[in-house]
Formats: structure tokens, sequence, C-alpha cells
């Protein structure tokens, strides 16, 4: 049976006065698999993520999120996104619980429907003990966690991780990677970067390894070693 694609990116480019950050991806994207986004610093994989999440706009070619175009369409593209930035996204005086409630209203969630998600997005985390504390008094594990169950409750289709799991403690990069393959095994798209070689080859399906804008290849993480193999004996 083939595969279903959900994600199609074409010839897109995003350029900043005279910076190119994306220069021409394309690339397709399965339902429920976990794809990562590999590179080094400065190669574009947040610019990338940035656009797949509406938060910014192509300067030219354009996301397809189920046929819909992000472009033309970016209203009801968001509905099917949850993003989860670097960032921390939260109300520090406020506590867990709180904090879910009122996100969980942004996304218009009342009543049952909001409680509902709210007990399964804390069970996916693993943060149901410590809900009623304030934030500030969480460890950054926790924050982390926390912003990823705010960015599960309106139970979007893709999920879009920006190195979810950087300056965690172990617990919950334990927390973190289990809740992706979970939710990748529910049905969830999960689009993954990491600087952790050892987490993006435990969970993720296929690859991309992004280079001054540019996808250099696309595979899994073993078919991206031997493609790199393959070039350093060229260059030699």
């Amino acid at each position: 049976m083939a595969k279903e694609i959900i994600i199609q990116i074409r010839d897109l480019i995003k350029s900043y006065s005279r910076k190119v950050a994306i220069n021409g991806v394309n690339l397709d994207i399965y339902k429920s698999e976990i794809f990562g986004l590999l590179g080094p610093n400065g190669a574009g994989k947040s610019t990338l993520l940035s656009m797949m999440a509406t938060v910014s706009k192509p300067t030219s070619g354009d996301i397809y999120i189920k046929d819909i175009s992000l472009v033309k369409q970016a209203h009801l593209v968001k509905k099917l996104i949850g993003f989860v930035p670097q960032e921390i996204a939260l109300y520090t005086k406020l506590s867990g619980i709180d904090n879910l409630k009122f996100w969980g209203q942004v996304y218009g969630l009342r009543g049952r429907v909001l409680q509902e998600r709210i007990e399964y997005v804390l069970f996916v985390v693993a943060l149901q003990d410590r809900i009623k504390d304030p934030v500030d008094h969480y460890s950054g594990g926790m924050k982390r966690r926390l912003n990823i169950a705010a960015s599960l409750l309106h139970n979007p289709q893709i999920l879009i991780m920006d190195e979810p799991t950087a300056g965690v403690d172990v617990e919950s990069r334990r927390c973190i990677l289990s809740a992706v393959k979970k939710l990748s095994e529910e049905g969830t798209t999960v689009i993954y970067t990491s600087h952790y070689l050892e987490e993006v080859d435990g969970i993720c399906h296929r690859l991309a390894f992004l280079k001054e804008g540019r996808i250099e290849t696309v595979g899994t993480m073993a078919e991206l070693e031997g493609y790199f193999a393959t070039s350093n004996k060229k260059t030699k």
C-alpha cells in the first residue's frame, strides 16, 4: 500500500534582505512518520520549521498540508498543526493546569472536551503529578514537557518540534522521546530537529540533511551515513 503524503514542500525559498535562508527546497513527508531535520547551525532548519508552522511566510514557493496551500489558505492549515518552538511559551506564575486551561481556551476548547484533552496530553508527557504547581517551580525539562502538552491540546495532525530536548534532564528527555513515538503510533506526523544524533537515529523514520538552505540528501539514518561516507571518499 502506498504511503499517504501529508506535507508537500515545493520550490520553497525564504530570503532576508541579501541572505537566502532556504533555497529551493522540495520535500514530501508521509502521514504518521517521524521526520527529522539535521544540519549545522545556520543551515535553515528553524526557518523551514517556522514556515511549516505558518509563523513566517515563504518568499516564493509553497507548502501544502493535506493539499491545502499554506500560502493561500493558512487559516485552514493552522488548526492541523501543533508547534513546539525552542523558546518556552508558558506563563510561569500560573500553575501547569491553568496554563493548559488558558491555551485550550485559545484553541476554542471548553468544558468536558477541554478536560478530556488536558487529561490526555498530561498522560502523553507524563506530567500528572506536578500539574497544580506554579510553572516557575518546574525544572527546564518539565517546562518543555508542559510546552509540548499545550501544543497537543487541539489534537493536531502534525506536530512540529524545534529541538524539544535541548538542555533537558535525562528523565524529561526519555519522556519526550516516548511521547513522540506514542504520537506517531496513534497517527500524528512529527517533524523533529535535534543536535543529538542518537535521538534522531532512535526515533526518526527518515531524515533530511540541510546545508546552506538546501537539502543535500533524504533517507534513513543508515542511508545518510552511506551518502556521506561515499561523499567523503570522493573528496579525498
